[in-house]
């Protein structure tokens, strides 16, 4: 079993996510605004847990421990969904704020249509902010038991026809949009990680990526999204160590560049440090890309495991 996130880091990190930003409030429109408050972040973080966690305590030592894991990845991938969800809705709703913005003509009923959308658009984003640190919990108590990661708005005018509600709007906007590229792209430096699916010395790999971080401790990850092998034990590494993760899927419609074309993406981030393991001919190139760029990095044979051996 994994080590799990500490009772005051995980408490501190509902308290955040679990913050009432607007006294009215309401998800889905045209029905009743509530001035209800939000959940006790509290309880809803031990709720989240014992959810995942009460079925791996009463399924082990029976026949069905074997697919614990499989049902408590689908209970991770409930709340995952509903986050998605939400957040699809909630940039709709942004959509639908932007365009009253810029129809906005002054009038009564434009600003309280504004006003309106805009609380929508605001309490979808509270909620998602919600489920989704349900869904990181319930993720790292997953992690913790199985050992295994769960794998521009126009600027405001000065128009006397923009009123105080569109200024506002504008600059909710402007901030839901700063905080989604900082989630999104978050700001750091770029190390690069690929490797084969073909892959067991987990304790090599988080020794290396370790000793990068102890160096780079704003490091950002940046892999190639394998779901086993080498991408998934980074993974797992920065679950384990809170390290942000940029995890690069293939464009399939490349067909047979994809991979290469990908190695292009990862190497136009201008990484600060690289770890490439042995694997298909796409770790070779990205490989050769890397030593082409000079880039500082961490080169691991299949021979290797099991010895702590790299070359540069």
């Amino acid at each position: 079993m994994t080590k799990m996130l500490s009772h005051d880091a995980a408490l501190d990190l509902f308290a955040d996510a679990f913050v009432e930003t607007t006294d009215r409030y309401r998800i889905v429109a045209g029905e009743d605004v509530t001035d209800a408050p939000m959940p006790d972040a509290e309880a809803v973080a031990q709720a989240t847990e014992m959810v995942v966690r009460t079925l791996f305590d009463v399924l082990r030592d029976t026949r069905l421990e074997g697919i614990a894991d499989q049902i408590a990845w689908g209970i991770v991938h409930s709340f995952h969904r509903v986050a998605s969800q939400i957040e699809g809705q909630a940039d709709k709703a942004a959509q639908n704020v932007k365009r009253l913005i810029e129809q906005a003509d002054g009038s009564e009923v434009g600003t309280v249509e504004l006003e309106e959308a805009q609380l929508l658009c605001q309490s979808l984003d509270e909620t998602q902010d919600a489920v989704a640190c349900m869904r990181d919990y319930a993720a790292a108590t997953f992690r913790a038991e199985t050992g295994k990661p769960w794998s521009s708005p126009r600027a405001s005018l000065t128009s006397s026809k923009r009123t105080a509600s569109v200024i506002a709007a504008t600059d909710f906007l402007a901030a839901r949009r700063k905080r989604q590229i900082d989630q999104k792209a978050p700001q750091g430096p770029i190390v690069l990680f690929s490797g084969g699916q073909m892959w067991e010395d987990h304790r090599l790999l988080y020794s290396a990526l370790d000793n990068i971080r102890a160096r780079i401790p704003t490091m950002i990850l940046a892999t190639t999204a394998q779901d086993k092998g080498c991408d998934a034990i980074a993974a797992a590494w920065a679950a384990r160590s809170g390290c942000k993760i940029i995890p690069f899927t293939l464009n399939r419609k490349l067909g047979n560049r994809a991979g290469f074309a990908r190695n292009e993406q990862l190497i136009g981030l201008r990484p600060v440090e690289a770890v490439v393991c042995e694997g298909s001919g796409v770790q070779s190139h990205l490989a050769r890309e890397v030593r082409k760029h000079r880039i500082p990095a961490h080169f691991f044979a299949i021979a290797d495991q099991h010895r702590g051996e790299a070359a540069r």
